[in-house]
């Protein structure tokens, strides 16, 4: 039997390998493809795992997400509205403004989704799709065609004010992308993205670059100012409008044809976009209201957002107007301007100047506030309470003549007297005698002490005591006192608080402020008169009640007004005080009153129905005591000194007709001039509760009809009147 002898190869391998056994089978080796395919997974194992790793770690270095620096945003004063009135940088210098998802216009999120990351609300915070494409683009074309980067991976990159190109950089930023979808929601990295976007120098977020580049609220963006916005950010300065408008216009143009590929806008619109005219200067943001915004901000310092009661179109309306008209004045005149809703209170504007940053016109003190000399404008509430103390009514005859009052001689306007005149002469044309006679008949105490209780405090020099001198202006007071006097003469005498916060609840009057400062039926004639006084040149009068005063050598012109729901006050001289020859109330003040009130409204509001009490009557008509007013001194001359007039009811006359039917809570009240106290009162012949110590007394009718009101004096001495109830 022969043998063949193996080759040196075979006996090495037969020496070395064991003879092959069952177990051995399995261990064949794999074909190539399936052995790539194990190695290639095997690697990716390990670079995810090695990723993962990284991140971990990466995560772990760079800390929890940086959020309170985010929250730090500009200082905004709003309106009624929630429109913007004023804003302040950050502390760095910034204009950030607030900004909410639901106040940027749906076309530019749209826009911004489409060109930066259309897989937004899909992605965790990195977009693998995002990076494979762009891995791919720079392999094949050796340059960075795509980023990859996420909106939320842009987010985490201004969170740490870090823009990094390197490895190491994106991974600090998918770290905090990852961070950041972890603990937010969409919508919430969006908001951080439209409030922290770089747009060009210190402007920041998509509001503040809105404003910036359009002067308008991003809610209402065009096609091309929302593409401009989403262009912006990728390379703000390169492409700030203001500085490289045609750099700015590209930029726009490409985002706007990436609109069309996505489907976010038709090709018509995208054109029409193309040729909207880009921005060359940056505007000025907002400074309406200055010097409310600013006392408010320093006032409450760790707010950021002050809500106040201002309406802006009429508060820019009120500053244009102010800042023209006081130019017409001459030179070195300022202007302020209150507007108030006097059925709340709320004041709807304020012009604290004729121009804030006007030096000439020291336009950085607001005059609202200063103490000045009112003038004339007192004289309303002087008559309102002679009115309401049944010695006065709008036709009684007073004199208007040359009259010392001790060391005090006053003079009208013009130096001249008319004789007699009925009151609702003498206020209407602003006689100073008859107001002085007026004062003198009801008290310059009390009249101060009116305008305490209404919340109001008049200012008088030290140790002074309240003289007749009041009735002309000698008392210091500020146009929020005055604008805060006529609108409870505009609410039928019942005071309100002026207010201009409207995040806080309203201020309640402490309880002797609810008091009136006049009843509602001397109220009313004041007003009655005030609406039918001369209106000043070239306008139309009997539409709004107005008064106006000048303050002694012509420092200071006044003129405040209403309507059935508006005040207007309105202040014109010069902040130091200095004299301007001519300047004057009814020539100066008055006209800045009527135009402003035809700015806020077309048609003034009609004012309050006449209430109950109301006696239209002429002067033949009144009762004795109320024919003429009585001056101190009268009854001795026509009685003797040792005679007593007779009693006399002088309120309601005789034969009146009083209007129930929409009368107030407020009970009517019966008044009786003369006689001897004490007094006793009888309706319809059965007594009445009353204090026999007053000449007043207070009635509250029980149904219509005709009633007889009865007074008798502690001598007998019997008035009696009989009056109808409609």
């Amino acid at each position: 039997m022969r043998f063949s002898l193996p080759t040196k190869r075979r006996a090495a391998e037969e020496a070395v390998s064991p003879t092959p056994d069952r177990a051995s089978r399995w261990r064949t080796p794999l074909p190539r493809p399936l052995r790539l395919a194990a190695y290639t997974l095997a690697a990716a194992a390990l670079v995810v795992a090695a990723a993962g790793a990284t991140l971990e770690f990466t995560t772990q270095r760079i800390g929890p997400l940086p959020l309170a620096a985010a929250e730090e945003t500009s200082v905004t004063v709003l309106d009624r509205e929630n429109r913007l009135l004023r804003a302040f940088t950050t502390k760095d210098g910034r204009w950030r403004l607030p900004v909410d998802v639901s106040e940027v216009d749906p076309r530019y999120l749209a826009i911004l989704m489409a060109y930066e990351d259309k897989r937004f609300y899909e992605h965790g915070g990195v977009d693998l799709f995002a990076v494979l494409r762009a891995g791919y683009l720079f392999a094949r074309h050796g340059q960075i065609l795509s980023g990859g980067s996420t909106l939320t991976m842009q987010v985490a990159r201004l969170l740490d004010r870090k823009h990094e190109r390197t490895g190491l950089g994106k991974l600090r930023q998918i770290a905090r992308a990852l961070q950041l979808e972890e603990r937010l929601s969409k919508d919430e990295i969006l908001r951080l993205y439209l409030r922290l976007a770089p747009f060009g120098g210190n402007i920041e977020g998509v509001r503040a670059a809105s404003l910036a580049y359009f002067g308008k609220e991003p809610k209402h963006l065009s096609a091309g100012e929302a593409a401009l916005l989403v262009a912006l950010p990728q390379s703000p300065e390169r492409r700030r409008p203001d500085r490289n408008s045609d750099a700015a216009r590209k930029a726009r143009d490409r985002v706007l044809d990436r609109a069309v590929e996505e489907g976010v806008l038709p090709e018509a619109e995208a054109e029409r976009g193309k040729r909207e005219r880009v921005p060359k200067e940056r505007l000025e943001v907002l400074k309406l209201a200055p010097h409310l915004s600013e006392s408010e901000v320093a006032a409450q310092r760790a707010k950021r957002i002050h809500r106040l009661t201002l309406d802006r179109d009429i508060q820019a309306t009120i500053e244009k107007l102010a800042a023209e008209q006081t130019k017409l004045l001459g030179p070195r005149l300022s202007a302020a301007v209150l507007v108030v809703d006097h059925a709340t209170g709320e004041v709807l504007a304020h012009v604290g100047s004729a121009g804030y940053l006007d030096g000439d016109r020291q336009g950085a003190i607001d005059m609202t506030g200063a103490i000045r000399s009112p003038g004339s404008t007192l004289k309303p509430f002087i008559y309102g309470l002679a009115f309401e103390q049944g010695v006065a009514h709008p036709e009684t005859l007073i004199e208007d003549r040359r009259t010392r009052f001790g060391n005090y001689t006053p003079e009208n306007f013009d130096e001249a007297f008319y004789g007699t005149v009925t009151i609702r002469e003498a206020l209407g044309n602003s006689l100073n005698v008859p107001a002085v006679k007026g004062l003198a008949a009801v008290g310059p105490g009390r009249l101060m002490g009116r305008f305490r209780r209404a919340g109001i405090a008049p200012q008088l020099p030290a140790n002074a005591k309240p003289s007749l001198a009041v009735a002309l202006g000698g008392v210091g007071m500020t146009l929020k006192d005055l604008a805060a006097l006529y609108s409870a003469l505009a609410r039928g005498g019942e005071p309100v608080a002026l207010t201009w916060r409207r995040d806080e609840p309203k201020a309640q009057p402490a309880p002797n402020a609810r008091r009136r400062l006049l009843s509602p039926v001397s109220a009313w004639y004041v007003t009655d008169i005030l609406k039918d006084a001369p209106p000043p040149p070239n306008a139309k009068g009997g539409a709004i009640a107005y008064k106006t005063g000048t303050s002694y050598g012509y420092r200071d012109a006044w003129a405040v007004g209403y309507d059935g729901r508006h005040v207007v006050a309105v202040w014109v001289g010069r902040p130091d005080g200095a004299s301007t020859p001519g300047l004057m109330g009814r020539l100066s003040a008055a006209p800045i009153l009527f135009d402003a009130m035809k700015r806020i409204a077309e048609r003034p509001t009609p004012f309050r129905p006449a209430p109950a009490g109301v006696v239209k009557a002429t002067t033949a008509s009144l009762p004795p005591p109320l024919k003429r007013f009585r001056e101190p001194g009268d009854d001795a001359i026509a009685t003797g000194p040792f005679l007593e007039p007779p009693v006399l009811i002088s309120f309601p006359p005789d034969r009146a007709e009083l209007d129930v039917a929409e009368r107030e809570a407020e009970p009517l009240v019966i008044k009786a001039e003369g006689g001897a106290l004490p007094f006793t009162w009888l309706i319809d012949g059965s007594p009445m509760t009353s204090d026999p110590l007053r000449r007043e007394v207070e009635w509250q009718p029980d149904g219509r009809g005709f009633a007889k009101l009865t007074v008798i004096d502690a001598k007998g001495r019997v008035d009696r009147v009989t009056v109808r109830l409609r």
